[in-house]
């Protein structure tokens, strides 16, 4: 294999014309072509579900253990996801990454966030019970955006996956990373202004549960939760 073979393929890829398909479900791997530029059009709500410190994790403490907590961390979440209608689409070292579909994507993504809030602490007490002298607990940060994202598939043959290019997929990224103690799940303006008000208000006196912040980053409006849910 020489530079000048992938160059020309690079070149193929840069000036060819995209085929962009619409949908109205989350594409499979299959649907979409990895030869050529064809994609998917979808309007969907990204959710970015990431432990926190997972490195000092990994640092401090056996790696059995470590393993024990990605595989709970990401079982529960992945397992919440689905009974709130969304989909699995990537995993990334300590953190899942899924996309809502149909009218109440904005809702179902945000009920699913606080409800992976509850496990997490439900999480922790099986964690105590199990490892009465640890002091680790276990911590995460979710980020909801939603926009218009096309998907396609990168790579080669017998080694690709698809990409979700859209800023919904970029911004709720950067949320997962923030590390707000007492505040693990963030939304964009964009969710917040699609949220029913059983996704928005909570508590017997109906409390606005999502707290309006500036993204010193960006002075980009979001919106964050200490709320959990209990199911």
């Amino acid at each position: 294999m020489k530079s000048s073979e992938i160059i020309a393929q690079v070149q193929s890829i840069l000036s060819a014309n995209w085929q962009l398909d619409p949908a109205r479900t989350v594409p499979e791997l299959e649907r979409i072509k990895l030869r050529g530029n064809h994609g998917v059009q979808i309007d969907g709500t990204v959710l970015y579900a990431d432990m926190t410190d997972s490195t000092k994790l990994v640092d401090t403490f056996k790696a059995e253990f470590a393993a024990e907590l990605y595989k709970s961390f990401l079982y529960g979440a992945c397992k919440v996801i689905s009974a709130e209608e969304g989909e699995v689409t990537a995993f990334d070292g300590d953190r899942v990454m899924a996309v809502f579909m149909g009218e109440m994507k904005n809702t179902n993504a945000a009920k699913c966030a606080l409800k992976i809030n509850y496990l997490v602490r439900q999480i922790n007490g099986a964690i105590a019970a199990q490892y009465p002298n640890t002091s680790y607990k276990l911590a995460h940060t979710i980020g909801i955006d939603t926009s218009k994202l096309l998907v396609a598939k990168t790579g080669i043959r017998d080694y690709n996956d698809l990409v979700w290019v859209g800023t919904a997929a970029n911004y709720a990224a950067k949320m997962a990373a923030f590390n707000d103690v007492g505040f693990p799940t963030y939304i964009s303006e964009a969710t917040y202004g699609k949220l029913n008000e059983s996704a928005k208000l909570g508590g017997t006196n109906k409390a606005n549960m999502w707290e309006k912040r500036t993204w010193t980053a960006t002075g980009k409006t979001v919106y964050r939760s200490s709320y959990w849910w209990p199911f």
